[in-house]
């Protein structure tokens, strides 16, 4: 198992028991064409919204503008829209906030691949990768076509 991966599983390891609740925020961010911005991270595979963990002290709001910032050079130019609170059921007291962006900027992009995303892209919701993560693919399902949304990430 590469380092990274030993590493995220450690911490996804740990956290449920030092922390009472973790937290996670993740962005559906669309460009003007309708295409949504994933990335492929070095650690375990498949393509995600970009996203994270909310930091101790640090807002929702804060933790998604740092995590959209860090994994793809975002800078949202709208307000963020809450979408739906979803509750992870691979870690127990894990929950994940789902927003959505229609108006973004790159205007100092990563390079790619580092140490946490591999690859990144934009890509039409007819159009997704084969190898996107089973709860992007349902997410992006209830943000574009009107699937019913799912309590369960």
């Amino acid at each position: 198992m590469p380092i990274p991966s030993i590493i995220s599983w450690l911490a996804g390891s740990i956290a449920p028991l030092t922390r009472g609740m973790t937290l996670g925020v993740r962005c559906a961010c669309f460009d003007r064409g309708n295409r949504v911005f994933l990335v492929r991270h070095s650690y375990m595979p498949g393509w995600y919204l970009p996203g994270g963990g909310v930091e101790r002290g640090e807002t929702v709001h804060d933790a998604l503008v740092r995590e959209v910032a860090e994994e793809g050079g975002i800078v949202l130019r709208d307000e963020p829209a809450l979408f739906g609170v979803y509750h992870n059921r691979r870690r127990m007291r894990d929950h994940v906030l789902v927003y959505v962006s229609r108006a973004f900027e790159r205007p100092n992009p990563p390079a790619y691949p580092n140490r946490e995303i591999a690859e990144v892209g934009l890509f039409a919701p007819d159009a997704l990768p084969d190898d996107i993560s089973p709860a992007t693919r349902r997410r992006l399902a209830e943000i574009v076509d009107g699937v019913p949304r799912e309590p369960i990430w």
